[in-house]
């Protein structure tokens, strides 16, 4: 794949993140922090938030690297989004109706099954149709929707959801509408335009993707700065709500927790975009070095806010460095997923994304557990971790080769 793809390519191959992006930011950071409170004690609630939203992430961990195995495979993408998305819509319906704990578990894990059927082979989307020498913009657009889908969810829902509900319909009816007319854009052009690429190489050993690390240690070692990056990023994300309705103790903490993800996601967004041109240019890996370094700092301030405005701002900070990691960091493991197997390569960066997100839930007992000790003591600690795994980030990308290069080595 030698020519230039249009601008238009890079936009319609992207779109379905935005769904999926309205979609978990709504669940994992409003939704479901509000109406767990309803089933659950004072002292339990990061607790229970955690040790759910762990299970789900560990299932989603799990089937996305062999969805998209399957769909190297088979060698079309767009079965596995249909099949995973129309699902999608039974797990949201059976969450919008759900009375109890037990059946808001049942949905939510049902959920991350079947979202993550289709997430895996449509992280292939980018290798398939997009040349390496853009990939960095790709990136810099699939992040832009990612973003784009946080701050709509963060102000859609803010308005939707009322912190009374115990079953929030409206919310969920929204998010599906959404996730539906993102997969449809996504869906008419590359059923419409099916993709020529490599055909998969023979050897793979069958369910066994997890093999492919050993044979890149490179991008093994880009996954492994991934999910550094990402512990700390959703251990804040996680009982970010909590922290604003415990210690800032706004009339709305549920409103305020959109304002605060919305504050976050607009510079996100302007450095994501930024960061995809400004890799293409001096290296991505140089970016990264820079977006641990607005974490720190920006977790850092976290720690010491107490007022609305200061968590607005220092939130600002941490978007910064967000936005420059995820665009960065994409754009290096998708240079480095060989063309045949990208469908495997960039399903394993779950390992990551949702490893990350389901060993951050792990510090909720923690975080209770210290906040019983001294006053505010946990929510402290989460944002110092925050910093600290942004720190081993940047050190695991440290005295090692340039990454911008092309693959090399396979498994046989």
């Amino acid at each position: 794949m030698s020519e230039k793809a249009p601008f238009r390519t890079l936009l319609v191959v992207n779109a379905y993140w935005f769904g999926l992006s309205v979609m978990w930011n709504s669940l994992h950071v409003l939704i479901l922090p509000a109406v767990l409170l309803h089933y659950t004690s004072e002292a339990r609630k990061n607790t229970v938030l955690g040790l759910l939203t762990f299970l789900g992430l560990v299932i989603a961990m799990i089937v996305q690297p062999f969805a998209g195995w399957w769909s190297d495979r088979y060698g079309r993408r767009w079965p596995f989004i249909v099949l995973g998305t129309g699902l999608d819509f039974v797990f949201l319906a059976l969450m919008g109706w759900a009375g109890g704990l037990t059946w808001i578990a049942i949905a939510y894990i049902g959920l991350q099954l079947t979202s993550n059927l289709a997430h895996g082979p449509a992280q292939g989307l980018i290798p398939d149709r997009v040349p390496r020498r853009q990939h960095g913009a790709a990136s810099g657009i699939k992040n832009l929707f990612d973003m784009s889908g946080l701050v709509v969810a963060s102000l859609l829902m803010g308005g939707l959801l009322d912190p009374a509900d115990t079953r929030p319909l409206m919310p969920l009816l929204a998010i599906a509408i959404v996730l539906l007319l993102s997969a449809a854009v996504t869906l008419g052009e590359i059923v419409r335009k099916p993709a020529r690429r490599p055909a998969p190489a023979e050897g793979i050993p069958p369910l066994r993707p997890f093999a492919l690390l050993r044979a890149r240690p490179a991008y093994a070692r880009v996954v492994a700065a991934r999910f550094a990056f990402l512990l700390g990023v959703y251990a804040v994300q996680s009982f970010i709500q909590y922290f604003i309705r415990d210690v800032i103790a706004p009339p709305n903490p549920v409103r305020l927790t959109g304002d605060l993800m919305a504050t976050i996601t607009l510079p996100l967004i302007g450095f994501a975009v930024a960061g995809g041109w400004l890799g293409d240019k001096v290296g991505h890996r140089r970016v990264l070095y820079l977006a641990c370094g607005f974490a720190i700092v920006g977790s850092l301030a976290m720690a010491t806010a107490r007022t609305a405005g200061a968590v607005l701002g220092f939130g600002a900070a941490l978007g910064m460095g967000i936005g420059l990691f995820l665009t960065a960091n994409w754009a290096l493991l998708n240079q480095l997923a060989p063309p045949a197997r990208a469908g495997a390569y960039l399903g394993l960066t779950n390992l990551a994304t949702a490893g990350a997100g389901a060993a951050g839930r792990l510090l909720g007992p923690l975080i209770d557990a210290l906040n019983a000790f001294a006053r505010h003591g946990g929510y402290v600690f989460m944002f110092l971790f925050a910093a600290l795994s942004a720190l081993v980030s940047a050190w695991l990308l440290t005295g090692m080769a340039d990454f911008d290069s092309s693959f090399s080595g396979e498994v046989g």
